[in-house]
């Protein structure tokens, strides 16, 4: 990806140091980041259009959300808008670039480093409550709770994201999907009917996901028949995000938003990893967004394609 504010990460200042320098500097009238929430670690995303507005600016260790798909009506906008783009986020950023939703040409985008973000719930589940602050100190975590100084290691409380990172050396992000393909039929419906089960239609993931950018969502139709509403019964579950994931198949750039927002902690980014896994096996190794040019692999035809009406076994041809 191209990007004009390389040679300001090569000075090492702060993230805060650089977003002040391009308002400063006139090289974006606006930018977008992260502004603190209402407790440490509830960061979110924002525009900042000011100096003075940079006062609520935060980069730490809970900036995981994706900028990308803001850029799908701010890009729209009057003037340049500078964007700050974890490693994680570029893929997304130029998926949409690739896919003209992103107007480029009104967009500085800005590569930030990033070591991995926290995931609070982790932390929570390890029993460690009252946290009021977190510092690094390695690869351990200093917490400071109202019950006293807590530790814990950091590579157990990344998010899921961070854990196969495309940019850190990271476990096999296939190793679940694995898993659930080694079940019986009946084991995996169970599997899967079980965590859409907890479903309460909130529309988050779809409302965070990069690769939903129609203007007009089919769950939102009212002649559609599937208009968001409450679930009637199971099928209307799994059709809400079966729909969901073919309609990103190829275009899914794995960044894991969908399952970071999930309020009912359902895993949601296994189903798209599971076409992405299959994509890759039928057509041939692809990461979507890795440039912002290249046609997919279900937007181009080789010759060697596999055929549709072969039914395929892992490893080859049946």
């Amino acid at each position: 990806m191209q990007n004009a504010d390389r040679e300001i990460n090569k000075e090492k200042i702060s993230v805060a140091e650089m977003a002040k320098q391009i308002l400063e500097q006139g090289r974006a009238d606006r930018l977008m980041g992260w502004k603190r929430g209402e407790f440490f670690y509830d960061n979110s995303p924002a525009v900042f259009e000011n100096l003075s507005e940079l006062d609520d600016f935060v980069y730490d260790l809970f900036c995981g959300s994706n900028l990308s798909k803001f850029l799908v009506k701010e890009s729209r906008k009057d003037g340049k808008i500078a964007v700050l783009l974890k490693p994680c986020d570029r893929y997304s950023f130029n998926q949409l670039v690739k896919e003209h939703r992103i107007i480029k040409d009104n967009v500085l985008p800005v590569e930030i480093d990033c070591d991995g973000m926290l995931d609070i719930d982790k932390i929570r589940a390890l029993g460690i409550k009252g946290i009021k602050k977190i510092t690094v100190d390695g690869d351990q975590l200093q917490i400071d709770t109202v019950y006293g100084p807590k530790t814990c290691a950091r590579e157990d409380v990344l998010l899921m994201k961070c854990l196969t990172c495309k940019d850190r050396v990271g476990g096999d992000r296939f190793e679940l999907v694995k898993e659930i393909e080694a079940m019986s039929s009946v084991e995996r419906y169970e599997f899967w009917r079980s965590e859409l089960s907890k479903c309460i239609r909130c529309n988050a993931c779809r409302n965070v996901c990069p690769a939903c950018t129609c203007e007009k969502c089919v769950f939102d139709n009212d002649k559609s028949g599937i208009a968001n509403k409450a679930n009637t019964d199971s099928f209307e579950e799994s059709l809400y995000h079966m729909i969901r994931a073919f309609h990103v198949a190829g275009r899914c750039t794995d960044c894991g938003e969908c399952t970071r927002v999930c309020p009912q902690n359902i895993p949601l980014h296994l189903i798209n990893r599971k076409i992405i896994k299959d994509l890759n096996e039928f057509y041939g190794e692809y990461q979507a967004g890795e440039d912002d040019f290249s046609k997919g692999p279900l937007t181009r035809f080789d010759l060697d394609d596999v055929e549709p009406d072969i039914v395929m076994e892992r490893g080859g041809n049946k």
